[in-house]
């Protein structure tokens, strides 16, 4: 071997052993910076109950935190401080979906949508045209201000931002879905946005959705997260979300934001179908005040990396990935009234005996609007004639001489009479629970419907009445 070549061997070999070192050291790095982000995650709760959180978290919230969500393949997020209306905030979140995905989304039905909100249906609209392409997608999140009733400035805002995030990805405009929340009526700072893309594009990893999900909060005490799997012809399915909301808070939708991620393998038509068919007994069956939000989104993302191929709407496959994913739903519907402005009680209304679906809904919806029964939530208060009320104002066909109530599992008034056997003793005692179960059997047909939601307090007025200041 002459010396040239033993000169290029021993360079081969150098390389080679420069690389493997190189692979090792960024392996032991993420290593690293894993355990750091867990310890940063349990010195913000230790935090948060010695100092408290700008709002007091909730007494609702989930006792264990926010969970250690899966990392779904394909999907990356980053979050940054971009002074949108606070200088000293993580105010926006970027997640970064692979080629080949499946999105599917559903808004609100406001007549005074927001600008991301009337982009998002009209990039939706050409994708379930078109078809999505090899291209990969992205979704742009800000808190602080909500780009609606903005006029044409918003909707220059809105293609800044998300013009310049395909510009950083290399991916197509017509792929980038934003959603803002905050202040109505203020116009979005979208330089500040953009000047944070090429930090966000390189810090995008699978493991950051905590950051991302207290990115996006507003009033909110406590970021909510959720997460199942299931398996799936022989093969895991991993499922997670994360939303934020707490006031503002009524059916068709809330004012939510809620980003839901899956490895499942699902084609857009059937996600959009499911999600569509999922959202009508969780986020809209969900009040804290009775108010329709402009910016209320759910965008749902199948990345298809699982391998596991969900078939049609009757089909095995379908109905568990549909149960996995209605559960995810349904828990992160159930953390926004948990987290509900001044939220000091969850409360589910059954109705049942209505004269149809949608009458046992409307008579739901009623009561569990009702500032009146709320207040006397707050209050321990058993009034059940409140419920009497709520249940006879929602215009749903009733007959108060068949209406029975419960307060969890104790007979209130039946025949539309209170019960011989009640005792306001153990209505009240009922009422110090902090969840509560209203139920309430109009006694005229077999409709069915269920809610949710959480009393009102003082803590919701002064919340409110400071909002902007």
């Amino acid at each position: 071997m002459t010396d040239q070549e033993d000169n290029g061997a021993a360079d081969e070999l150098a390389e080679d052993a420069f690389e493997e070192t190189d692979a090792q050291t960024i392996k032991t790095l993420k290593k690293k910076l894993s355990r750091l982000r867990r310890k940063l995650k349990a010195t913000r709760s230790e935090l948060d109950q010695a100092l408290g959180t700008p709002n007091q978290v909730s007494p609702l919230a989930p006792s264990g935190g926010f969970p250690d969500l899966p990392e779904i393949a394909g999907v990356t997020f980053a979050a940054a401080a971009a002074g949108v209306k606070y200088s000293d905030r993580t105010d926006v979140m970027l997640a970064s979906i692979a080629p080949g995905s499946a999105v599917a989304g559903v808004f609100t039905k406001s007549s005074t949508r927001s600008a991301p909100v009337l982009d998002c249906q009209h990039k939706l609209a050409i994708l379930a045209r078109d078809g999505a392409g090899p291209q990969g997608f992205a979704i742009l999140v800000n808190s602080g201000n909500a780009n609606a009733f903005t006029g044409a400035v918003g909707v220059e805002a809105v293609a800044e931002t998300t013009g310049a995030v395909a510009d950083v990805l290399g991916i197509p405009e017509t792929h980038v879905f934003s959603a803002s929340t905050g202040v109505i009526g203020e116009p979005l700072p979208a330089q500040k946005i953009t000047d944070t893309l090429v930090d966000l594009k390189t810090n995008l990893s699978p493991d950051m959705a905590e950051q991302a999900a207290r990115a996006i909060m507003t009033t909110d005490t406590f970021p909510k997260g959720a997460m199942a799997e299931v398996l799936i012809n022989d093969k895991p399915v991993r499922i997670m979300g994360f939303a934020k909301g707490s006031g503002m808070i009524a059916p068709d939708m809330a004012t939510m934001l809620v980003f839901i991620f899956t490895d499942a393998d699902i084609g857009q038509p059937a996600l959009q179908k499911l999600v569509s068919r999922l959202n009508r007994g969780t986020f809209n069956s969900i009040t804290v005040d009775s108010d329709t939000s402009t910016s209320d989104s759910l965008i749902v993302a199948a990345t298809g990396k699982s391998g596991a191929k969900i078939g049609g709407v009757s089909s095995k496959s379908s109905r568990a990935f549909a149960d996995a994913l209605g559960g995810v739903m349904r828990d992160l519907a159930h953390q926004v009234v948990r987290d509900g402005e001044g939220a000091t009680k969850f409360i589910e209304v059954e109705l049942r005996g209505a004269s149809s679906n949608v009458a046992a809904k409307k008579v739901a919806l009623a009561i569990a609007n009702s500032p009146l029964v709320k207040t006397a939530v707050a209050g321990e208060d058993p009034n059940w004639g409140r419920v009497v009320m709520a249940a006879g104002k929602s215009g749903a066909p009733a007959d108060r001489d068949r209406i029975s109530i419960w307060f969890g599992d104790i007979l209130v008034a039946e025949s539309g009479w209170v019960s011989p056997d009640y005792s306001e003793q153990a209505g009240a005692s009922y009422m110090k629970q902090d969840d509560l179960k209203i139920t309430v059997d109009l006694g005229i047909g077999k409709g069915r419907a269920t809610v949710w939601t959480c009393d009102f307090t003082k803590q919701y007025i002064t919340i409110n009445a400071d909002y902007r200041s």
